[in-house]
């Protein structure tokens, strides 16, 4: 592996955590994604919702929740509210559903902000790939590893790639503030 691999694979990783974090921001329509992030005690151990039963979406605005074990469905309930996704699940003991309403103006434009603000975290991540990655390749130099062309060219590579992660970024963030703002 080229060490532009490298650097090139904990920047798609970055991409991918931010793809991750963009899927647990609802939207106003019904998201499963939204429950990646919840986890039910289950028989004393944290279990995420979607393995412990079978999320859908049967209208835009509601997700059903099916746990496989009927027991549990009070503790998934209480597992929803302690997650603070703002949304009250209903239950009618064997199915749990959640009714998505829609967003308000002002709670669309908190979104944009937290969407906002985690774009620039993952601008800053990307970034510091790309410090880790002139770091060591000025190391490199300076042990005679490679000349001072091969530096400038690894220089403007790694430049190139942080440029083109950062417009990734770029489009994700503006495609989920669309999306959010969306009625």
């Amino acid at each position: 592996m080229s060490a532009y691999q490298i650097y090139e694979e904990k920047m798609q990783k970055t991409i991918t955590a931010f793809q991750n974090e963009m899927n647990s921001i609802r939207a106003g329509r019904a998201n499963p994604a939204v429950l990646d992030r919840v986890s039910v005690d289950y028989y004393g151990t944290p279990t995420p919702i979607a393995q412990v039963g079978s999320i859908s979406v049967p209208e835009p605005h509601m997700s059903m929740i099916q746990p496989w074990d009927a027991s549990i469905v009070k503790e998934v309930e209480k597992a929803i509210i302690k997650s603070e996704i703002g949304i009250t699940p209903n239950s009618d003991g064997k199915v749990i559903r959640l009714a998505f309403p829609p967003l308000t103006e002002e709670r669309r434009r908190e979104l944009v902000k937290t969407v906002s603000k985690k774009t620039e975290d993952s601008k800053v991540a990307v970034r510091n790939v790309r410090r880790d990655a002139l770091d060591d390749f000025k190391n490199k130099k300076k042990n005679s590893e490679i000349t001072e062309d091969d530096l400038k060219g690894a220089e403007k590579d790694i430049q190139d790639l942080t440029d083109r992660y950062c417009k990734e970024l770029d489009r994700l963030s503006a495609a989920k503030e669309k999306e959010i703002m969306e009625i």
